[in-house]
């Protein structure tokens, strides 16, 4: 594959990641901050997460990729944790969850940014025995 082939591989790829990640954040039924800040973006960045949902490429820092990488690693865990009850898989990430002090796991990932995500992360993999 030649070199720009293989961008363009890449930037569809970043392109289709971009459409499932905005897709899974409005299953979540998270506010545009909320959305924002699980990408690691600013509070009102619309105009990036409109670009996202018609699947202009997510950016390609490592920080977003790994974002991307660790939310659908949640959305696997609450699947697996809960397969007959999709409603309360949707619905954990803005549920009070006394494991974070009674804070919700958006509400943990807005307060400690990256290493949040990877406490709700963490959180998901033991209790699935990971």
């Amino acid at each position: 594959m030649k070199a720009a082939e293989a961008e363009s591989a890449s930037t569809q790829d970043r392109g289709s990641l971009a459409m499932m990640i905005m897709k899974l954040l409005d299953y979540w039924m998270l506010s545009t901050e909320d959305q924002a800040a699980l990408l690691g973006l600013a509070p009102h960045n619309r105009s990036a997460l409109s670009r996202y949902r018609k699947g202009e490429p997510i950016g390609s820092s490592r920080d977003q990729y790994e974002r991307v990488g660790h939310l659908l690693g949640i959305h696997k865990n609450l699947r697996l944790l809960f397969p007959q009850n999709r409603d309360l898989a949707y619905k954990w990430m803005s549920s009070r969850n006394k494991a974070f002090d009674n804070l919700t796991p958006v509400d943990v990932i807005k307060e400690y940014g990256f290493a949040g995500l990877l406490m709700v992360r963490s959180y998901l993999d033991k209790a699935r025995g990971q």
